[in-house]
C-alpha cells in the first residue's frame, strides 16, 4: 500500500513538474515574441533582384521617403505667410498724441506743418509698420509676404510695401513739401509718434501651419492588390525600392490592429506549446532521470527560452543581425554535460521557436540545424581549448558555405549572391568562443562539472593530491593505480573516463587524518595492534566522513564527492567485523559499528571505481601473480559485491561487469608481470 502511495505521488509530482515547466516556458516565450508582421526584404537599389516575384497581397500607398517629405514641409515653411493683425489704437493715441504736442509744446513755425505731418504719418500707419525684429518671417528678403488682418479680410502684403519705424521716419523727411524746413521738423523728433501698429498673430499663424504641414501628402501613388511589384532578376531602382519600403511600412501599420494581433498571439501560444510538449515528451519518455536532477532540468528549459526571447528583442527593436546570435551554444553546453540526443532535440525545438519570430524561416531554420549538428560532432567533450576553436571554425564554415548553397538554389547564380551576410557568420564563430568562458558560468549556476574542471582537478600539483602524496604516499599510489584501472574499464563500456579517474584520485584523501592505520602506508607496526576491532573499524570507516570534510573545505565539485561516499557502499569491514565476532563468540555483534555509512553506487562510473578500488588492493595480498590467481581474485571479489547488491541502484549491467572483468585481469596481469607456469618434462630421468 505505501509503496503504491510512492510510487502515485512520485507520477503525479513528475507529471505537474512537466505541465508546470511547459507552461512557464510558454509563456515567457509567447510574452516576448514580436506580435507585429515585421517584413524585411534584403535588396541593393542598383542591383538585381534576388527573391522570387513579389506580387502586393493588398493596396497600399507608395510612400514618399523622409528626405523628400522633410523638403517638402521645410518648402512650406519658406512660403507659408504670417498674419500680422493692424492695431488702430496706436494709430489714434501716437496721431492724438502728436496733435496736441503740436499745439502746445511745438514752436510756432512746426505748426504750419500740422497737417501734413498727420496725413503723411496716417498714410503710413493706414499701410502698416512693421515691428522690428518680427516673428514668423523666414527671412527679411523684400519678397517675402504676409498677410495684414483689418477686420474679417486677410490682405496678402509683400514685406516691401509695409514700412518699420525707421523706414516711416525717413520717407517722412524725405516728402517734397517738408524737405525745405528739413531742419525745423528734425527739431520735433516725429520719431516718438511713430510705432509698429501690425502685431504677429501667433496662434492663427500657428494653426494655419500647421494645417498646411498637415496637408504634405505622404504619398505619391498606389499599388493595386494584385499587382507585380519586383520580379527575380529585376534591377531595383529607386521607385522599387520606396515600394518595398512602403510595403514594409504598411504590413507594419495593418498587424497593430487589436483583432489581427489577438489572432497571431493565439497561434505563436499554440505552436510554442506544441513545441515544448514534444520537448518535454522527449525527456519523459528517454530521458526521465532528469526529473530526479532538477538542475539538469532548469538548465535545458532555461537555454530552451533564452534564445527565443533574445531573437525576440532583436525582431522587435531591429537591431543587430540574428545571424550574429550563436545558437550552437546550446547544443554545445548540453552535448558536454549532458547527452548528444538530448542536445539535438533541445536544438531543433530552439530553432523551431527563434524561426516563430523571424523571417526567412527555412534560410533560418536549415542553416542553425546544420549548424548545431556540426557542434554536437566536433565537440563531444571539452578538455583544451583547441577543441572549441576547431569547433567553433568549422560551425562558422559550414554555415557560411550553408547559406551560399541556399542562395545559389534560390537565385541560380554562384556569382551574384549575398555576400554581407559572411561577416555576421564569422562575428557568429567569434561569439562560439565564449563557450570556454561560459561553461564555467553553467557548471556553477547549475551544478555540473565539465571535463575542464576534470582535467584541472586531475592535476597532481593540486593542493590536495600533492599533501596526499607528502603526507599518505602509499595511498595516492594507490589512488593512481585505481584510477587507471577504472579508466580503462570506463573506455571498454561506454563511460566517462576522465570522471571515474579523477574520482579515483580523491576517493580516499581521507586516509590523510589517519594515514599509518592503513596498511599501504605502513613501513613498520602496526597501529590497530592493541586496541579493539570496534576502534580500529570506527579509525577505517572515519576516512569517508574526513574525505568528505576535506572536499567540502577545498570546494570539490559534488560528483566527485560522491565517489568518497560510494566507493564503499555500505559493505562492512570484513577484517576487524569476522575477528571480532571470533574474539567474542557469547556475544551477538552489531554489524552496525562496522558498517560503511554507504550509499551505494548510483551510477557506472561510482560501480567502477568500487571494483577497481576493491580489486586493487586485496591484489597487494597475493602470494603468487599468475593468470588463474589473478582471474579467481577478480571472480570473487567481484562476484561478491554483485550478490551483496553493491549496484543494484546503479545502470550498469551483467556484460559490463563480465568486461570489467576482464580489464582488470588484464591489467593486473601487465602490472605484476603474471607468467604461464611452465609444465615439467616428465622425460626426464
Amino acid at each position: 500500500m505505501a509503496a503504491t502511495f510512492r510510487r502515485n505521488s512520485i507520477f503525479l509530482r513528475n507529471l505537474l513538474t512537466r505541465i508546470v515547466l511547459t507552461l512557464l516556458a510558454a509563456v515567457v516565450i509567447v510574452w516576448f515574441l514580436p506580435r507585429a508582421e515585421t517584413v524585411h526584404y534584403r535588396y541593393d537599389v542598383g542591383k538585381p533582384w534576388t527573391g522570387g516575384t513579389l506580387i502586393a497581397k493588398f493596396q497600399f500607398p507608395i510612400y514618399k521617403s523622409d528626405e523628400v517629405i522633410a523638403a517638402e514641409r521645410d518648402s512650406v515653411r519658406d512660403s507659408f505667410q504670417p498674419y500680422y493683425v493692424v492695431d488702430s489704437e496706436i494709430e489714434e493715441s501716437a496721431l492724438a498724441s502728436l496733435a496736441k504736442d503740436i499745439d502746445t509744446d511745438f514752436p510756432e513755425q512746426a505748426r504750419s506743418y500740422k497737417n501734413i505731418i498727420l496725413q503723411e504719418l496716417h498714410r503710413y500707419y493706414e499701410q502698416g509698420i512693421m515691428p522690428p525684429n518680427a516673428q514668423g518671417l523666414s527671412s527679411t528678403d523684400s519678397a517675402t509676404i504676409v498677410r495684414v488682418v483689418r477686420g474679417r479680410s486677410a490682405v496678402p502684403t509683400p514685406l516691401g510695401e509695409l514700412y518699420t519705424i525707421k523706414s516711416a521716419y525717413q520717407q517722412l523727411l524725405s516728402n517734397p513739401l517738408i524737405v525745405a524746413s528739413r531742419q525745423v521738423v528734425q527739431r520735433m523728433n516725429l520719431d516718438r509718434y511713430i510705432h509698429a501698429n501690425l502685431r504677429y498673430d501667433e496662434q492663427r499663424s500657428e494653426s494655419e501651419m500647421q494645417e498646411l504641414l498637415n496637408s504634405v501628402a505622404e504619398s505619391d501613388g498606389m499599388v493595386m492588390a494584385g499587382q507585380k511589384i519586383v520580379d527575380k532578376g529585376d534591377i531595383v531602382d529607386e521607385r522599387t525600392a520606396r515600394i518595398l519600403l512602403s510595403l514594409e511600412k504598411e504590413s507594419l501599420r495593418q498587424s497593430t490592429d487589436s483583432k489581427e494581433t489577438l489572432y497571431r498571439m493565439g497561434g505563436q501560444a499554440v505552436i510554442v506549446l506544441l513545441l515544448l510538449s514534444l520537448l518535454t515528451t522527449y525527456i519523459a519518455l528517454f530521458r526521465r532521470d532528469y526529473f530526479d536532477k532538477p538542475r539538469s532540468l532548469l538548465m535545458v528549459y532555461v537555454l530552451t527560452v533564452f534564445f527565443p526571447v533574445v531573437v525576440s528583442l532583436m525582431m522587435r527593436h531591429a537591431f543587430l543581425n540574428i545571424y550574429l546570435l550563436p545558437f550552437a551554444l546550446a547544443p554545445m553546453f548540453i552535448r558536454v554535460f549532458l547527452d548528444s540526443r538530448t542536445a539535438f532535440m533541445v536544438h531543433l525545438v530552439l530553432v523551431l521557436l527563434c524561426a516563430v519570430a523571424v523571417k526567412y524561416q527555412y534560410e533560418f531554420i536549415v542553416v542553425q540545424l546544420v549548424a548545431g549538428l556540426v557542434a554536437i560532432y566536433s565537440l563531444r567533450e571539452v578538455s583544451k581549448r583547441s577543441q572549441v576553436f576547431v569547433a567553433s571554425l568549422l560551425v562558422t564554415l559550414v554555415s557560411i558555405a550553408v547559406y551560399y548553397v541556399l542562395q545559389v538554389v534560390q537565385i541560380g547564380d554562384s556569382i551574384n549572391t549575398d555576400r554581407s551576410m559572411y561577416v555576421f557568420f564569422i562575428g557568429n564563430g567569434v561569439l562560439l568562443l565564449l563557450a570556454y568562458p561560459l561553461m564555467y558560468i553553467i557548471e556553477k549556476l547549475f551544478g555540473f562539472t565539465s571535463d575542464v574542471t576534470l582535467v584541472e582537478l586531475s592535476d597532481t600539483n593540486r593542493d590536495l593530491l600533492r599533501q596526499l602524496s607528502e603526507v599518505a604516499p602509499g595511498t595516492f599510489q594507490h589512488s593512481v593505480m585505481v584510477g587507471n584501472l577504472a579508466s580503462d574499464i570506463a573506455n571498454r563500456i561506454g563511460a566517462k573516463s576522465l570522471l571515474v579517474r579523477t574520482g579515483a584520485l580523491y576517493h580516499d584523501i581521507g586516509k590523510m587524518a589517519n594515514p599509518y592505520y592503513y596498511t599501504e602506508n605502513q613501513a613498520g607496526a602496526n597501529p590497530h595492534a592493541g586496541i579493539d576491532e570496534r576502534e580500529s573499524a570506527r579509525i577505517i570507516i572515519s576516512h569517508v566522513s574526513e574525505g568528505i570534510r576535506m572536499a567540502e573545505k577545498k570546494h570539490l565539485p559534488a560528483v566527485i564527492k560522491d565517489f568518497i561516499r560510494t566507493h564503499h557502499g555500505s559493505g562492512i569491514t570484513k577484517y576487524f567485523y569476522i575477528n571480532y565476532k571470533n574474539a567474542h563468540p557469547e556475544e551477538e555483534v552489531d554489524p552496525a559499528a562496522f558498517t560503511y555509512p554507504g550509499p551505494n553506487p548510483s551510477t557506472k562510473e561510482q560501480a567502477i571505481l568500487m571494483m577497481a578500488d576493491t580489486v586493487e588492493a586485496a591484489s597487494r595480498s597475493l602470494s603468487e601473480y599468475s593468470e588463474e590467481s589473478i582471474t579467481q581474485l577478480v571472480d570473487r571479489l567481484i562476484d561478491g559485491q554483485v550478490q551483496e547488491g553493491y549496484f543494484t541502484d546503479c545502470p550498469i549491467t551483467f556484460h559490463d561487469i563480465r568486461v570489467a572483468k576482464l580489464a582488470l585481469v588484464e591489467r593486473l596481469k601487465a602490472i605484476y608481470h603474471a607468467r604461464i607456469a611452465y609444465p615439467k618434462d616428465t622425460t626426464e630421468n
